[in-house]
């Protein structure tokens, strides 16, 4: 199992709008980049959308950054595009063997100590900004 793609995708999307600031950034034009449908596209901007994150408007192509880039946190994308519920990024399997020892303690045991490692994956996420994430594009491409 793994995080769900729209957290990368999200990323993508407002990176890419960042970048093409100077163009319109469609549906189409994203997709494109993504290599996906754009509507897919369509459907993860709606969340960003909601979040706060882009601006969009009916019947008028394109979109743009709704906030600075030093102003969005990786864990912003992370919490739009709804990745996981809180305390939900790892689960433990249902119904183990009650009558066997490792199986009657397992969740109470490994439940915290997950629960520590998304928190602290989460933090990490808080740290880092879509800026780090444009001006390493950047340093590749030499756009700077």
């Amino acid at each position: 199992m793994s995080i769900s793609s729209r957290f990368s995708v999200g990323i993508h999307i407002l990176t890419l709008i960042e970048i093409n600031k100077d163009g319109t950034s469609t549906s189409e034009f994203i997709a494109g980049s993504v290599n996906t449908n754009p509507a897919v596209i369509r459907k993860i901007m709606g969340m960003l959308k909601n979040a706060g994150l882009v601006n969009v408007r009916p019947g008028v192509p394109g979109a743009e950054l709704a906030k600075k880039l030093s102003d969005v946190t990786l864990f912003d994308v992370y919490h739009a595009v709804n990745v996981v519920q809180e305390k939900e990024l790892f689960t433990v399997h249902d119904n183990p063997n009650p009558e066997c020892p490792v199986g009657r303690n397992i969740q109470k045991t490994i439940e915290p100590l997950l629960t520590t490692a998304q928190l602290a994956m989460e933090k990490v996420l808080k740290s880092l900004t879509l800026e780090d994430v444009v001006k390493d594009i950047e340093t590749k491409e030499n756009i700077c």
